[in-house]
């Protein structure tokens, strides 16, 4: 490389060089043209650019998580003229040195990246977990066609299965004093979006930040347990009745603006386990991307084994999902789900127009 490469501190007003550089990433599902601006103003994170000859060349950030004992990297681009030039190395190098003197509590990095990590990662990361990555698109003429055909898939017994909207307080108590994250969280991690994370109150707290909707089926086998959501996504009724409480807590309360509703106490206790399933589904609001205008993507992040429960979550996730679009908007929808799924997703999905760009989900830590 004939060029130094300078690793500086990201600006907004770099903001179009950055993405002069991500031009067709992810087949125009970039989530960083939608979130950049966010992430500066994020005081646990920071971002950093790569450049030659004083133009951006790389781009790379770093999230301070678990209460500032590990961080997650994520963001990695280079410009297509640079790669295959080692810019990649310098910048996540820089990254790394950069925890190491300016946030020496930092123990663990982690991140997420997509299958056949290279044998030079592996030397330094450990995977953690790998998830099944099932994608399909949904344009916005053909979403009345594309709930139908995802109906027609779910048969009397699953839709039966109580479904719960978590509101703010019932997400910061959900793994309190139970074994729920042992049996769903393989690896002890929540991954939304591709962002991977433990279940430290800090941590549920920057998720509600997102306003994810939290979506959660549990047995119904005690009188400590959660309620059914009224989300009026369907008039199908659930076996369990919403208590008083929780009744009022819908889709639309996770999506309002109000972002002190974290504070809200609903005096929810998470249930005791059973033999029943327990399933835990997490869907980002449809937020837009650059592949075709109108176009928003929307995940549906998924903790839990039972097929039928992921069959449910997925047309209430999507359902939701589209009840927040602006008209016209059209939906690329990626589903993360343990690979015992796989099968049971792509048979759900059948007569949809699938969205093929990655197979596999992994997670990886690294011990600095």
């Amino acid at each position: 490389m004939t060029s130094e490469i300078n690793v500086v501190p990201a600006t907004a007003e770099d903001y179009k060089e950055v993405m002069s550089i991500s031009g067709g990433i992810y087949k125009g599902t970039d989530y960083l043209p939608y979130r950049y601006h966010a992430w500066l103003k994020d005081p646990r994170r920071r971002m950093f650019l790569a450049k030659c000859d004083g133009k951006v060349v790389g781009f790379e950030s770093f999230l301070l998580v678990d209460g500032g004992v590990t961080a997650v990297v994520e963001g990695l681009r280079v410009a297509p003229w640079m790669r295959g030039r080692g810019v990649a190395g310098i910048i996540q190098k820089f990254c790394i040195d950069t925890l190491r003197s300016d946030h020496p509590e930092v123990t663990t990095v982690s991140l997420t990246r997509a299958e056949n990590p290279p044998p030079s990662m592996l030397k330094k990361y450990s995977i953690i977990n790998c998830k099944a990555v099932i994608s399909v698109h949904l344009p916005s003429d053909q979403f009345e066609e594309g709930l139908k055909l995802l109906e027609s898939q779910v048969d009397n017994s699953e839709r039966s299965i109580n479904h719960s909207v978590l509101g703010p307080s019932e997400v910061l108590k959900l793994f309190e004093g139970t074994k729920l994250e042992e049996e769903l969280l393989p690896g002890g991690r929540l991954v939304q979006g591709w962002l991977p994370l433990t279940t430290h109150r800090v941590n549920l707290e920057l998720l509600l930040e997102r306003k994810i909707i939290w979506l959660y089926s549990h047995p119904c086998d005690t009188g400590d347990y959660l309620a059914a959501s009224s989300d009026n996504t369907t008039s199908d009724t659930s076996r369990c009745h919403p208590t008083q409480e929780h009744s009022a807590i819908t889709a639309s309360t996770l999506t309002s603006s109000d972002s002190t509703s974290t504070t809200q106490s609903h005096h929810f206790s998470a249930p005791p386990l059973s033999s029943s399933p327990r399933f835990l589904s997490l869907g980002t609001p449809p937020y837009p991307v650059p592949f075709s205008k109108g176009a928003h993507r929307l995940d549906i992040d998924m903790f839990g084994n039972d097929p039928a429960c992921a069959k449910i979550h997925v047309l209430k996730q999507l359902k939701m999902g589209i009840q927040t679009l602006p008209a016209g908007g059209d939906i690329i929808c990626f589903m993360f789900a343990e690979e015992s799924l796989r099968a049971v997703l792509n048979d759900l999905c059948k007569g949809l127009t699938p969205f093929i760009l990655f197979r596999e989900q992994m997670l990886l830590d690294m011990k600095i």
